[in-house]
């Protein structure tokens, strides 16, 4: 299959309405991708804390509606990258998924909320589920950015048979070699692919890193950015995995009694 991350460049200065029009534009020029995703945050930017609330919605408000109808016109699956989320009085971290017909397929709410030098962990509440989208294109393992520090989120997906992990991410600059050392290692130690959409640009004064990528199985990125706006994309063979597996047996070397509970 041919997946397309999509690395959104942020402007603070600029409307929802226009964000989402370049993002529809972004999303055409991935024509002929089987699996789109979106970054973290794009429709408010992550660090804009004050705007959270006023710029949370419902699943069926604006965003997902919109994305719906390109999922369609691509006939493409679409993770939306995430939004705030509102659920009565609770926000959250949310990324939905959309199958080529434009429904939805999963939710994911984020798990780990980011609480150094961030606001996000006091405005927002913590998703519960662990969520592997069972497709046509393989079973799809959903995360958000901060999730990529906790190895048993990852852990737990691949046991539930993930074999591509999706990563909406709003990473920062100065912690670039952690965002590349653990979108491969989480690839490697699960022998799995990773692809991962990350913003770029300034936004309220924190630059991102952009260098949105895919990795496969062996923990090689096939496909990166820089820290310019960007479309990578690339094929991949989710086979692999089973091939990587039987190559190489970490997985199956696991020991039993180390395992938690899935």
């Amino acid at each position: 299959m041919r997946v397309a991350a999509i690395q959104l460049e942020l402007h603070d200065d600029e409307s929802y309405e226009a964000r989402l029009a370049r993002v529809r534009a972004l999303i055409q020029r991935a024509q002929g991708a089987d699996l789109v995703l979106l970054p973290e945050m794009w429709t408010i930017g992550y660090f804009s804390f004050d705007a959270y609330r006023a710029g949370a919605e419902q699943l069926e408000e604006r965003t997902v509606p919109a994305l719906a109808a390109e999922a369609r016109r691509l006939n493409a699956y679409l993770l939306t990258g995430s939004f705030p989320e509102r659920d009565g009085d609770a926000l959250y971290n949310t990324s939905v998924l959309l199958d080529p017909r434009g429904r939805v397929v999963a939710v994911y709410r984020k798990i780990h909320l980011f609480g150094y030098d961030s606001a996000e962990a006091r405005l927002l509440t913590p998703g519960r589920a662990v969520v592997v989208a069972q497709t046509e294109l393989g079973a799809l393992g959903i995360t958000t950015c901060y999730d990529l520090r906790f190895p048993e989120l990852y852990r737990r997906l691949a046991e539930r048979g993930a074999e591509v992990f999706l990563v909406a991410s709003a990473w920062p600059y100065p912690r670039l070699e952690h965002w590349l050392l653990l979108t491969q290692v989480r690839a490697l130690e699960n022998l799995v692919f990773l692809a991962a959409a990350n913003c770029t640009g300034v936004n309220r004064g924190s630059r991102l890193v952009g260098h949105s990528r895919i990795v496969d199985p062996w923990g090689v990125a096939i496909a990166q950015a820089g820290d310019e706006e960007a479309i990578v994309t690339t094929e991949i063979d989710r086979a692999a995995v089973a091939r990587t597996r039987a190559t190489f047996p970490a997985w199956h070397d696991r020991v039993a009694a180390l395992q938690g509970p899935s």
